[in-house]
């Protein structure tokens, strides 16, 4: 008898060829089909560009976001060779174009490229594969070369259209909506990005244009056109990381060849409490570290420590300064450029090249010791900085073995204003952290006592941007949130004892909230940030609005919404304002001729009217309002917090939590007029 089961055979067996395994796994080669991997079609052809540039065959480069959704990259470079390849018998071009790990980054001459950010060949080829349709043209020999391609295939051979006097490549692609949650490129994203490689080259010029209609509206606040050009390189990228920052002289900058590679390095200390460090190899940023931010971090700590010996700044019964003492305060960029870079995945997030840890260290070694040697005045501010970094890390330390170490990290006691959920499983498990009493009262009633747990925050947080980990642990609030989530914090923090997968901040949709809930997000950011980037923090979208027309209620979560719902209903808000205000003086009128008359008032026949409830905080709900609107997992809206650019987050935190007034005046200042529910 025949088996019922289907047979496996070498049929079963599928052969992606060509680019069809980039289309049916583009997460594999561009992170996500997100707005983040959308970003990324942009950075990879910025990237051969730049390429061009730091082998010092480009100057210019030009990115246009078009009206029409696509977005080319253009620049004065060499040019990709359009010539027949030897071996493929196709134009180099269309091979660059078409082939995975193809292009003049593999070859062990030095007609290609001495160093590239595209270890992997893939990042042009990716982009065709993820795009509906892609232009190229490229101006080489006295001529212009052109090719078109839809969905990754040619649709016609490289030809001679016309010609030119110029040199160069320019790539113009539009992104396949079959593939990307969103087309909508962000003009800030992209900015930024593009800043940053500016920082990075210096003496390039990078333009972007933007040329779309319709913007977004923080695209639409800011100009169309941008320029960057950066003589001063990473040393003025370091100036404008720390322009909101109270600053220790100026940024120390120096660069050497090593055998293993180029190491250049901007470092300036500020008087505040956290370190930012950016690492990159061949203008990649490695978000991730490797050997290179190793390398870096043990050569500063060594160097310090020996220049303060040697100027008896510590005494002999001292002990060394630690890594965590010298990087606080400290904004830093490495960036190094190797032949034969070993990335970590197509999106290149952390350096493996070992030798270059040796490369770094000793490039700072030498150069920073020689820079303390010339500047003793501002070497001994820098030692200063940190020796008063280590006496409160150790103040830090006995602050946190007393509350700490017999706190949750101990499995002792929690917090007694925690009400605790019964399920012991971190991932089903989630932590609200209310403002205010009465609200926790409500939320305590209305919750799931499964797998919710409630933290009443009685007034503001600490603002930690200015405080210290010893100041920070002998705030109550504080304090009862490290214990209740159970992960420590500093030295003995431990991610994997967070007992709840989803912290929520649940406050108040007015300004005390607002600030409630950015104090709460400067701690995160700041103490916590790999509960960010796994997506462990969220924000609660509670209602503004409670619509009722007789036993009909709708919650409105914005204004938006709130006139959504009375056009529905047939209503303008303002003409329901009015009626209220007629029927209101109607009934008195009645009210007085009837007292007059002496007669009673009959019972008004019932209609259905329409009341308009603005909640001003959540302790104005009731248990099961507050579970229907904001707990509830079925019905609930919150916003997941994401950290997508970190500089940029820093520099935020920096301007509105920091001790520099002006940046924060001015940041009020630009923006007072596009606030929404403010409540005055």
């Amino acid at each position: 008898m025949a088996s019922a089961k289907q047979q496996y055979t070498a049929e079963n067996i599928q052969v992606l060829e060509g680019l069809e395994p980039v289309r049916k796994r583009p997460g594999m080669y561009i992170g996500s089909t997100d707005q983040r991997g959308l970003h990324h079609l942009v950075y990879e052809i910025v990237d051969n560009a730049i390429d061009e540039a730091m082998g010092g065959h480009a100057n210019l480069i030009i990115v246009t976001l078009h009206d029409d959704g696509s977005v080319s990259v253009d620049d004065n470079g060499r040019g990709i060779p359009v010539d027949i390849h030897p071996k493929m018998k196709k134009s180099a071009l269309e091979i660059v174009l078409t082939t995975l790990h193809a292009g003049g980054k593999f070859g062990g001459d030095d007609s290609g490229y001495k160093v590239s950010g595209g270890l992997h060949g893939v990042g042009s080829s990716v982009v065709n594969a993820l795009s509906v349709k892609m232009h190229a043209e490229v101006y080489r020999d006295g001529k212009i070369w052109m090719q078109d391609y839809e969905r990754g295939k040619p649709q016609n051979d490289v030809k001679a259209k016309g010609e030119t006097k110029r040199s160069g490549t320019l790539i113009r692609f539009w992104p396949d909506k079959q593939i990307f949650d969103t087309l909508e490129f962000s003009l800030v994203t992209v900015m930024n990005r593009l800043r940053q490689q500016a920082y990075l080259t210096r003496g390039i010029t990078v333009a972007l244009l933007d040329e779309r209609e319709k913007r977004s509206e923080e695209d639409t606040k800011l100009p169309r056109l941008y320029r960057f050009h950066f003589e001063g390189g990473i040393a003025a990228y370091v100036s404008h990381l720390n322009e909101s920052r109270d600053v220790i002289g100026k940024p120390i900058w120096f660069e050497k060849d090593t055998p293993d590679g180029y190491v250049e390095v901007a470092l300036q200390y500020t008087q505040s409490f956290q370190e930012m460090v950016a690492t990159f190899a061949n203008n990649i940023h490695t978000t991730e570290g490797g050997h290179h931010l190793t390398g870096f971090k043990a050569a500063i700590t060594r160097t310090i420590n020996a220049y303060a010996r040697s100027q008896s700044l510590l005494k002999e019964k001292d002990e060394n300064l630690s890594a965590d003492d010298v990087r606080e305060g400290l904004t830093a960029i490495v960036s190094v450029r190797l032949k034969d870079p070993q990335f970590e995945g197509q999106t290149k997030s952390k350096l493996g090249n070992a030798e270059m840890k040796t490369a770094v260290e000793t490039v700072v070694n030498d150069k920073l010791a020689e820079y303390f040697e010339e500047h003793p005045g501002e070497a001994r501010d820098i030692v200063a900085k940190c020796t008063l970094a280590a006496r409160a890390r150790l103040a830090a330390r006995a602050a946190r073995d007393s509350v700490i170490r017999k706190g949750a990290l101990e499995g002792m006691t929690l917090p007694g204003k925690l009400a605790d959920c019964s399920s012991r499983d971190p991932s089903e498990c989630e932590l609200f952290i209310v403002e205010g009493d009465s609200a926790g009262g409500s939320a305590k009633q209305g919750r799931n006592r499964e797998f919710q747990a409630i933290l009443p925050l009685r007034g503001k947080i600490l603002n930690v941007e200015q405080a210290r980990l010893d100041k920070m642990l002998a705030n109550n609030e504080i304090k009862a949130l490290i214990i209740a989530m159970g992960v420590g914090i500093g030295e003995v923090k431990d991610l994997s004892r967070l007992r709840y997968h989803r912290v929520v901040i649940m406050t108040d949709a007015d300004v005390d909230g607002a600030h409630i809930r950015t104090l709460l997000l400067t701690l995160f950011f700041r103490y916590f940030p790999e509960l960010i980037e796994g997506g462990c923090i969220y924000i609660a979208q509670p209602p503004l609005y409670k619509i009722q027309r007789g036993k009909e209620i709708v919650y409105a979560y914005g204004d938006d919404e709130k006139a959504k719902t009375l056009k529905a209903w047939g209503i303008a808000e303002k003409d329901m304002q009015q009626a209220d205000e007629d029927a209101e003086a109607e009934e008195a009128d009645e009210m007085k001729s009837l007292m007059k008359a002496g007669a009673k008032k009959e019972e008004p026949k019932k209609t259905a009217r329409v009341g308009i409830q603005r909640y001003k905080g959540l302790g104005e709900m009731n248990p099961e309002q507050l579970w229907d609107t904001t707990m509830n997992p079925e019905t609930r809206s919150m916003m997941r917090v994401t950290m997508d650019d970190a500089e940029l987050a820093d520099a935020t935190f920096t301007t509105l939590m920091g001790s520099e007034v002006a940046p924060r005046r001015k940041f009020i200042q630009t923006r007072a007029k596009t606030v929404k529910n403010l409540d005055i």
